[in-house]
């Protein structure tokens, strides 16, 4: 019999399926329903900066600046109190590692939230870093460096791992996961996507594009899981956004992920939908002759010379050399 259990970010799961941030995992009953479906873990709907800072200046009504300080201050630890009780209520109800989740663009007050959230009973803490860079005058670095301190500040104040949550729009992810494990993350996932944006040209008025991932989707994260797992073996991989099937799941682990973060299709499919792919990853196991996750993790990553030439450049030479 073969076994899916994993381990990623210093956490032991029963499934490499980690139900991922979103507006489905604030509910204890649905993350229970997760749980008896088969989740690994579960990461609860995040604590997101802008919606603190949203809820202040929606409350600034040209008020006294002591005032403003003190409502900010309220407003910070209402948003926060809230989170901490979703987190003890998850915890009760669940036996599955439960991971708090705070989405963040500025290097803030996560440290003083950090520690409120490991004694509220979080088994992780997933700092999703989602900022787009933009300024004219920046200098080359800035960037990356904001990530690294904001991963070294909060884990360098809780015992719980911290797992980086990162952008795609980076120069080197390599080097970057290289310098969030020296600064202190226990696993990176890769990689978190900002909500699409579209146009109706009738209204002429910006509106939401298709919230959901697909297969389609899979290949940037693969590749790069490929790649980093190679290149920083100490460092814990998780792949987020596309797997939608049981075959996704298998890809992942074989370019080197430890783990994946499935929100869209556990909200279009429901809770059913983690049990058809654990099953269906255990009967490809058992077809293949492997009996652990481990036996075929990276398999297909970048430490072979073959594999990283096909993850890097010779696939993309090879199909537009070709006369069609």
């Amino acid at each position: 019999m073969s076994t899916i259990s994993t381990r990623f970010a210093g956490l032991d799961l029963r499934s490499p399926v980690i139900v991922g941030s979103s507006s489905q995992t604030a509910s204890v009953t649905r993350l229970t329903e997760y749980e008896n479906a088969g989740a690994g873990a579960v990461v609860l709907k995040s604590l997101f900066e802008e919606s603190i800072t949203m809820e202040i200046a929606a409350n600034d009504t040209d008020i006294h600046p002591e005032a403003y300080d003190y409502l900010a201050g309220y407003i910070s630890e209402k948003v926060l109190s809230d989170y901490l009780d979703l987190i003890r209520e998850a915890k009760k109800a669940c036996t599955v590692p439960v991971i708090a989740s705070i989405a963040c663009h500025t290097d803030g007050k996560w440290e003083e939230f950090a520690a409120r959230i490991e004694e509220a009973g979080a088994d992780a803490l997933e700092l999703n870093i989602m900022s787009l860079c933009t300024a004219r005058n920046y200098t080359p670095g800035a960037f990356e460096k904001m990530n690294e301190e904001i991963i070294a500040h909060v884990a360098g104040k809780i015992g719980i791992p911290v797992i980086a949550k990162i952008g795609s729009n980076l120069t080197n992810p390599v080097a970057m996961c290289d310098r969030l494990s020296a600064m202190g993350a226990k696993g990176v996932v890769l990689f978190n996507r900002f909500y699409p944006t579209d146009i109706d040209i009738e209204k002429m008025d910006f509106t939401t594009g298709n919230p959901f991932t697909s297969s389609a989707d899979l290949t940037l994260p693969l590749r790069w899981a490929g790649i980093v797992s190679a290149s920083v073996p100490g460092l814990p991989v998780a792949v987020s956004g596309g797997v939608d099937s049981w075959q996704g799941l298998v890809k992942s682990v074989l370019s080197g992920a430890s783990a994946v973060e499935v929100a869209s299709s556990v909200i279009r499919q429901g809770a059913s939908w983690i049990a058809e792919a654990n099953e269906g990853l255990e009967h490809w196991m058992e077809k293949k002759g492997f009996g652990t996750i481990e036996d075929f993790r990276g398999k297909l990553n970048a430490s072979d010379p073959e594999n990283a030439d096909r993850l890097m450049r010779t696939q993309f030479i090879r199909h537009f050399s070709e006369v069609h």
